[in-house]
């Protein structure tokens, strides 16, 4: 059973947001739907720390024993830190990818965009209706 923690928001490309307890701050990194997608990740392309990007940029790349995707950016904002842990360990992605398997943090320039994100309800309903077009 896949787990859809309700504190998060989410994005149609899989990827998750928490805002931290600075309101400006939010932690990022990708759905458990996306990890099983990919499979076991074997490395981790973070982006540099003090990198400004926008909402839908390329960030980093996540590469499996099946494939290699590019995670995007849910929103606008600086690079404030990675999960450094991802570097010798990119299987924290798959074992906890609400947890330790968080990417990167980001300093939001514009708190709306948060808002504007998926709940965990509307996440759900999304992947339900992929596994329709199936």
């Amino acid at each position: 059973m896949r787990l859809f923690p309700e504190e998060l928001k989410y994005t149609e490309s899989h990827e998750w947001v928490h805002k931290s307890s600075d309101e400006d701050v939010v932690i990022v990194g990708v759905t458990e739907f996306a990890q099983e997608q990919l499979g076991e990740l074997v490395t981790v392309e973070l982006p540099e720390v003090d990198h400004i990007i926008s909402a839908g940029d390329d960030v980093c790349v996540l590469e499996s024993v099946k494939a290699a995707t590019d995670v995007l950016s849910p929103l606008t904002g600086k690079i404030i830190a990675i999960n450094e842990d991802l570097e010798d360990a990119p299987g924290l992605v798959n074992t906890d990818p609400y947890g330790d398997g968080w990417l990167y943090k980001l300093h939001l320039k514009d708190i709306v965009e948060y808002d504007e994100l998926l709940s965990a309800e509307d996440y759900q309903e999304y992947l339900a209706e992929l596994n329709a077009e199936d």
